[in-house]
């Protein structure tokens, strides 16, 4: 790396410690600033006089990227600066290896500045601080968008569960009166009324008027008020049961007003119309890797992009034992993400289906055949994030070996 000026920064919650450091690593500076536009406002301050005084460019490290650091990782790179995001885990191993006297800000500070004079030399050193690439404004969406819809997911699963175990012991009958707990249909019918009792005594017109409630299930609630019957836990957990199902209505909603603005910002995103092509390949799926990736600049070979995505597993071996170990540059969110398309991918292209069916006949698990066949999509995606290239389908090549 060309000669910087080198600023590392403890992130914390509300304040944050900074060094100033030269090229050859000598301290110019230390303190603390608030996170807030003051305490932003003096940090530039501060480096913007050492950058004026030594002429050279700046280079900032700091842990937390995407995450407490901001707003002032963006900030950074809107000023100019070249921006390194530290990794949490690889900084405890680097310093596991090098030693301070204690664990305060201050010493972490200068650890994170001693991995900018390592950086070139030391592989530690390299792997535990990266160069942060700027994506397009459509991908950075993107990843917001696509992480905030899985946080939502997960919330709905964790309530979807409280709820249908409530009901297991307040009243059976009306969860099995569903194949699924998650149908708008059923929740509309539980939220109509405040106390749950009332749902048996409900006339069949009144049933009909519930929003997504038509004859069929009409039908199954007519069943279940001939033999509905509830717990003495009712009176207060009944109220909980509702409070759930409206919370799941909630969340719906939200899921929805995610899918329609990934949907809209994935027209504006290069990376997602080119995965589109790729047939099995859903909408939510595309906008989470295109987020994710957020551009190819920051890979140098497809090896390492199959390694992000999880499509890579490593070899653990020791003695006669040999199996496979999920290495922690993984990106987690990506890994479900290809695990789902490729499982998709392969009901729609027969060279895949064959690869797959190949690979299970070798006695590989589901999974581990469908990393094999995700590491073979990730050498396309590569190719075709490269050469500006949609998915091509072409009847005259051999199945995949």
């Amino acid at each position: 790396m060309i000669p910087h000026l080198c600023v590392g920064i403890d992130v914390g919650c509300r304040a944050h410690r900074v060094g100033i450091a030269t090229p050859d690593g000598s301290i110019l500076e230390e303190f603390d600033i608030s996170h807030t536009d003051a305490g932003f406002s003096e940090f530039f301050r501060r480096v913007e006089a050492h950058r004026f005084e030594l002429s050279l460019p700046v280079a900032v490290a700091m842990e937390g990227y995407n995450g407490y650091a901001r707003p002032l990782d963006r900030l950074v790179q809107d000023k100019g600066y070249r921006l390194f995001n530290v990794n949490n885990l690889k900084l405890a191993r680097f310093k596991e290896v090098f030693p301070g006297a204690a664990k305060t800000d201050p010493i972490d500070t200068r650890k994170i500045l001693e991995l900018f004079q390592l950086k070139d030399q030391l592989p530690l050193a390299k792997a535990a601080i990266q160069e942060v690439i700027p994506s397009s404004q459509a991908n950075e969406k993107l990843k917001r968008l696509s992480r905030r819809r899985r946080r939502l997911v997960i919330e709905k699963m964790r309530v979807l569960n409280r709820m249908q175990a409530d009901l297991q012991a307040v009243c059976p009958e009306l969860l099995a009166a569903t194949n699924d707990a998650d149908n708008k249909w059923f929740l509309r019918f539980i939220t109509s009324r405040e106390d749950l009792r009332q749902l048996a005594r409900l006339r069949t017109s009144t049933v009909m008027q519930i929003r997504a409630v038509g004859a069929k299930y009409a039908e199954h609630i007519r069943t279940w008020q001939r033999k509905a019957r509830f717990s003495n836990e009712v009176e207060y957990v009944g109220p909980m049961i509702i409070q759930d199902a409206r919370r799941i209505l909630e969340l719906h909603e939200q899921i929805r007003a995610l899918d329609d603005a990934m949907e809209e910002l994935a027209d504006q995103s290069e990376i997602a119309r080119r995965l589109s092509t790729i047939p099995g390949f859903g909408k939510t799926s595309i906008a989470e890797l295109a987020g994710e990736i957020g551009t190819l600049a920051r890979f140098d070979t497809e090896a390492s992009l199959a390694l992000y995505l999880g499509m890579c597993p490593l070899t653990h071996q020791s003695g006669d034992m040999s199996r496979a170990r999920i290495p922690r540059q993984v990106n987690t969110r990506c890994k479900a993400a290809m695990m789902t398309t490729v499982a998709r991918h392969i009901g729609c292209v027969p060279e895949s289906r064959a690869y797959y069916d190949r690979k299970r006949a070798q006695g590989k698990t589901h999974n581990q055949a469908i990393r094999a066949l995700g590491r073979h999509m990730v050498r396309v995606i590569w190719a075709m994030l490269r050469d500006d290239r949609d998915y091509e389908l072409r009847e005259d090549v051999h199945p995949l070996t």
